[in-house]
């Protein structure tokens, strides 16, 4: 009796350890990239899509507090050379997630090239996080050449500074004049990338995720 009790409840923990490791693995935060069809892939460039990118609960909690998230997409098309492989295009944008505490919403913003437009504003971190994940077709497009490329998608996860966030918050405004500290034009802020954004973690580390094509080939327009 004591036996078959003992065999049951090792069984019990293990369903148990099971079902929360699988859980765990669906829950987390992943990038993935895809090339376009053979015959499009000197006329459209590649999908990118991030999932359960505001899972987390330091992160959850500092948007809860009003600092928003930025992520920032990077995606680069290489050529594959015979000793090193060459950079030949590339394009960034900027998703944001705030917390609009007096609309009890959150609102996520995509920026590509210093031009705004929202994803919607959501009573549920879900559902922004839902909007987060819809794929985007990536503005960047490979040539036509007898050549051999593959596209990288590098994405940066960060919470943004109190500094930034007086800018950011000055630029959602529509307050387009130079800001007072270091003439910086807040209308700027996002669309420079990591070069000029002076965005810092507030506490843990700085998430990023890599993904890539296989490679492909283009040659005279088709494959």
């Amino acid at each position: 009796m004591r036996t078959s009790l003992r065999r049951a409840l090792l069984v019990l923990v293990v369903l148990i350890g099971t079902t929360g490791s699988a859980a765990w693995a669906q829950s987390r935060p992943g990038l993935t990239i895809v090339a376009p069809a053979p015959e499009q892939v000197d006329k459209t460039g590649p999908v990118v899509t991030a999932s359960r990118m505001l899972a987390g609960r330091k992160l959850q909690e500092l948007l809860a507090s009003g600092f928003p998230a930025r992520l920032h997409y990077t995606v680069e098309l290489w050529s594959v050379g015979g000793w090193v492989n060459d950079l030949e295009r590339v394009t960034e944008w900027d998703v944001v997630v705030r917390w609009i505490a007096l609309e009890h919403v959150y609102e996520v913003l995509q920026v590509t090239a210093d031009h705004p437009f929202s994803l919607g504003k959501f009573a549920l971190l879900s559902d922004a996080e839902g909007a987060v994940a819809r794929p985007v077709r990536a503005p960047i497009v490979a040539f036509a050449a007898s050549k051999r490329f593959y596209y990288q998608a590098t994405l940066a996860v960060e919470t943004l500074s109190l500094s930034d966030l007086d800018e950011v918050e000055r630029w959602l405004r529509g307050e387009l004049r130079p800001a007072v500290r270091g003439q910086r034009n807040p209308g700027t802020v996002l669309g420079r990338g990591v070069k000029t954004l002076a965005s810092r973690l507030l506490g843990g580390e700085r998430r990023e995720y890599v993904e890539r094509t296989p490679v492909f080939e283009t040659v005279d327009g088709r494959r």
